[in-house]
């Protein structure tokens, strides 16, 4: 005995399926033509073979049996108005491909240049499905433009994907010289110049970041005696660099312009690997590359550079404190989307301040963009992004860290206590004797 089911259940049922959504699009003697669909699928990899459904009743049926040809365009979560335009849904649109940037396929079906993946197809074999036709396609080219989240379609709306969280975020303080030095401007406690050798204050409090795990960027080479696990150099100049490889250090740096082409980098690179010894890990830093004006030249040098072999890639946003010159999340976002996946396996890293409390926001959009690695300072100096706080708020959203949380809080303690006392009494601190007495533990 067979039941019917009534059709106003049935779409209730399929309603709650959730589907990514495509443009299937099409091209012969009438010209282009595209329409909205989410009834797309693969079929088979040996040979590359997928189907659309198109109903039988509209004008997207007949020109692809006659043109033989079509391509399927997923969209991105950013194309929710472009998805309503070929759906019908923007009366008044004369040309539906007037919005996007459109380009004839291999088989001449119009192809979204920045869709999160297309397909363009020759059409195989047509089988009746009800009041469908289902087209089986043999895939003649395909490509995925950039790595984006999809835009979805469930329960008769529009949505998209909740942004995963990394599961671990790594941190680099960067200041250490600097917040010493501040600390000895209004706490007695003279300038220092050694940056970390293992003496003087700065060396003390870069090994005791260096307990808690935080990696330390240094601004000149200490001794193997002194200790050389979680450090970063940074060179200014090529023989700079050359020299810390020599000495051992694990991790080099340096800074190059956003030139779009990575030669200094590569120089730099070639020098330090022809230094002898432990090849160090590079560490390239793009400067600016988060201002909105350098956005694309640095997209070309992340590009360019993810061919070197450097470890990681650092993007800098710029220091100035201007209003425009801080970036926003919905622009970080947006450059991340491409960044991330320019990169490819090279890790990217980002190197935030703090412009108008913005850094928080920007790390945690960052992090949802993929990004595991920060550029922090203890306390927030120099406008960076504060370490304390970074990782108060991947505690917060169950995020890992391999940072000693009790240890870097009493770090910050004995940070405000320096810059109250006249002597360099932060050493002797009860927060830092604190913090010494949970790692001997």
């Amino acid at each position: 005995m067979t039941t019917v089911i009534d059709e106003t259940t049935f779409r209730q049922v399929l309603s709650r399926w959730p589907s990514g959504v495509g443009i299937v699009t099409t091209a012969g003697e009438d010209g282009w033509h595209g329409m909205t669909a989410s009834s797309f699928s693969s079929v088979s990899l040996t040979p590359p073979l997928v189907l659309v459904c198109l109903d039988r009743r509209i004008r997207s049926h007949d020109l692809l049996i006659r043109n033989g040809v079509f391509a399927v365009n997923v969209l991105g979560r950013d194309h929710l108005a472009l998805g309503r335009r070929f759906a019908g849904m923007e009366p008044g649109v004369a040309d539906r491909f007037a919005s996007g940037d459109w380009l004839p396929g291999a088989t001449g079906s119009p192809v979204l240049t920045d869709s999160a993946a297309w397909v363009d197809c020759r059409v195989l074999q047509r089988y009746p499905g009800g009041d469908h036709s289902i087209f089986l396609g043999e895939v003649v080219a395909a490509g995925v433009p950039r790595i984006t989240s999809p835009l979805l379609f469930h329960s008769r709306s529009w949505g998209q994907l909740a942004d995963p969280l990394p599961e671990r975020v790594e941190l680099a303080d960067i200041a250490v010289t600097d917040t010493v030095g501040t600390m000895g401007a209004t706490g007695g406690i003279d300038a220092v110049g050694d940056s970390g050798g293992g003496t003087g204050p700065a060396g003390r409090l870069a090994d005791a970041l260096r307990r808690a795990g935080v990696r330390v960027r240094l601004t000149r080479p200490r001794s193997p005696e002194d200790g050389l696990g979680s450090c970063s150099f940074h060179a200014t100049d090529i023989p700079s660099a050359v020299a810390a490889a020599e000495s051992g250090i694990p991790v080099i740096e340096f800074t190059i312009a956003p030139d779009g082409n990575g030669q200094a980098a590569a120089r730099m690179a070639d020098a330090v690997r022809g230094a002898g010894g432990p090849e160090p890990a590079l560490v390239v830093r793009i400067r600016d590359a988060l201002h909105p004006d350098l956005a694309r030249a640095g997209l070309q040098t992340v590009q360019r550079l993810s061919s070197t072999g450097c470890g990681e890639i650092v993007l800098e946003e710029p220091r100035g404190t201007a209003h425009d010159e801080g970036a926003s999340p919905l622009a970080l976002r947006r450059l991340l989307q491409d960044a991330v996946h320019e990169a490819g396996p090279v890790p990217l890293r980002l190197s935030l301040r703090d412009h108008h409390g913005l850094g928080l926001v920007n790390a945690l959009t960052a992090m949802k963009s993929g990004v595991k690695l920060f550029d922090t300072s203890l306390g927030g100096h120099g406008n960076l992004l504060a370490s304390e706080r970074l990782v108060l708020l991947c505690s917060r959203m169950g995020i890992g860290t391999p940072v000693d949380v009790p240890a870097l809080l009493a770090l910050r303690t004995a940070l405000d206590f320096a810059r109250r006392e006249p002597s360099p009494a932060w050493r002797r601190s009860p927060a830092h004797t604190a913090a010494g007495s949970q790692e001997s533990q």
